[in-house]
């Protein structure tokens, strides 16, 4: 085996067939091939943007707005700078934390929740779910929190258990009044 040798994983990469640039850092995306093919996302990158100093030079709206497919779809690029690009595989991560109403539908659906109890699980306003359920945006925080909610449910189905544990492990401890150890309540 040498250093150059290629491995397939066996999982398509993501590839994009077009991609146009909207202010507030949002890119139109077509995708080509991967996970996302045939879709057609509206994403926002601003958290890539505006975490990472390679970034930096697209926080000038102008030079974001220059953004061009490149590297046969494997990457975006902007304005002739050389090495400013974004590669497909972050845009489709930043895609898949970006819902849109019918896939926070689908998430309520898929769990049997209502809106009042999506509202309770998130800590929002039962307002904010109707929006959500209408017009959107979802928030990324709120997807992310949709995301962890199904993963705990998938772990809790696969170990068997039927509760949630309110405290970890390994709990810290803390002197109670009468000055000995006590558990701290996570829960």
């Amino acid at each position: 085996m040498s250093e150059n040798d290629v491995f397939d994983s066996g999982i398509e990469l993501p590839r994009m067939a077009s991609v146009q640039p909207f202010p507030d850092y949002v890119l139109r995306v077509k995708w080509a091939g991967g996970p996302r093919a045939g879709r057609d996302d509206l994403v926002d990158v601003s958290p890539a943007v505006f975490s990472y100093k390679v970034y930096r030079p697209l926080r000038d709206e102008r030079l974001f707005l220059t953004a061009a497919i490149a590297e046969d779809g494997d990457a975006v690029a902007w304005g002739g700078v050389e090495d400013l690009v974004m590669s497909a595989d972050t845009i489709q991560s930043l895609a898949q934390e970006s819902w849109t109403p019918k896939e926070f539908v689908d998430f309520l659906t898929r769990n049997r929740l209502t809106q009042e109890s999506a509202a309770a699980l998130l800590g929002r306003s039962r307002r904010q779910i109707a929006n959500y359920v209408k017009t959107g945006p979802i928030p990324r925080v709120v997807a992310l929190a949709c995301y962890g909610f199904e993963s705990l449910r998938r772990d809790r189905f696969l170990s068997g258990s039927g509760h949630i544990n309110a405290k970890p492990p390994d709990t810290p401890t803390s002197p109670a009044p009468d000055g000995r150890k006590s558990q701290v309540s996570m829960g």
